[in-house]
């Protein structure tokens, strides 16, 4: 079923056109007022139909798409449609049409799991977390940051994507989990990480070196059934290679991957001593794997600007 944001702005956009006809240079001059009216009423009455179809459907269901008349989700979805469906599709989906020529998929909104997020497992994201990937991209991905955007349009954008999962209905998002102060980088503690890493396993998925290709990692599938890679941690990480950011991945996991959460298995004097190990690895410089992914993600952005939005979205695939 179409989205009933979409099928409004359908709605309205013939009947913009049927009115704007009267302009046109075959009926200037004349009254077609008259004959416009019938056509406008009938599209009326076939938006209120197809409108209380929609919300019966939902109400089966036990939910209900948002308010159409919420200026923020307004704004949101034409951001969204003109910025982020081409990957994403038009209904959360991550099926857009460039997903088959990216090796990491485009998220599935729809489930409500996202890989980046400042609050614990199983928790919902909070707002600032999705707004700073909108912003930021990933790094070494097809994901690419937005942020030529206006601010407001991102922050409405979140809100909207946000529309495509019940989880957000059903739950908040748990309060962020606090990063305490790290303590000074040095030597000592880096070898203590290292030793940490090796007793933790990480070596399993993460290899001895860290570069990706433990004995486990051949296996590794996400949520979806996609095969995933470990993650290599000796080129630049998508969430960034700060210590702190490092801890946040270990403490909260990475919600529809194989990375889980090590909140309770490890203290926080641990979760450093690993942070900075970990990142004391990061060489700083992309794999050609990578680099071929951003490049990927910078194509699709040059031919969504060349092809335009309302051709891409009418792709079957783009759902």
């Amino acid at each position: 079923m179409l989205h009933r944001n979409s099928i409004r702005k359908y709605g309205r956009d013939n009947i913009a056109r049927t009115a704007t006809g009267c302009g046109s240079p075959s009926t200037k001059g004349k009254a077609c007022r008259g004959r416009s009216l019938p056509v406008m009423l009938m599209l009326a009455v076939w938006l209120a139909l197809v409108g209380a179809m929609g919300w019966a459907i939902a109400d089966e269901k036990g939910t209900k798409p948002p308010r159409p008349d919420d200026r923020t989700l307004e704004l949101g979805r034409l951001v969204y449609e003109q910025n982020c469906a081409i990957c994403h599709g038009t209904l959360g989906g991550g099926r857009g049409m460039p997903s088959m020529m990216l090796r990491i998929k485009p998220r599935d909104f729809r489930s409500g799991n996202f890989k980046f997020r400042s609050t614990p497992t199983g928790s919902l994201p909070t707002d600032a977390d999705l707004f700073e990937t909108v912003s930021r991209g990933l790094r070494g991905t097809g994901m690419i940051g937005q942020e030529f955007l206006p601010e407001g349009e991102r922050w409405a954008v979140v809100a909207y994507l946000k529309t495509f999962s019940e989880r957000f209905e059903r739950e908040k998002p748990q309060a962020p989990v606090p990063i305490p102060k790290p303590p000074p980088r040095t030597p000592e503690l880096i070898a203590r990480g290292r030793e940490l890493y090796q007793m933790a396993e990480c070596f399993k998925c993460h290899g001895a070196e860290g570069r990706g290709d433990g004995p486990s990692a051949t296996d590794l599938k996400d949520d979806w059934g996609y095969p995933i890679q470990a993650t290599d941690l000796t080129r630049p990480p998508k969430r960034g290679s700060a210590p702190e950011s490092i801890y946040r991945t270990m403490v909260t996991g990475l919600a529809g991957t194989p990375m889980p959460s090590y909140e309770g298995a490890l203290s926080d004097e641990e979760f450093w001593t690993l942070s900075f190990y970990v990142a004391s690895l990061n060489t700083g410089v992309l794999s050609a794997r990578q680099r071929r992914e951003e490049a990927a993600g910078q194509h699709v952005l040059r031919m969504h600007g060349g092809r335009g939005p309302g051709m891409m979205r009418r792709m079957p695939m783009m759902r």
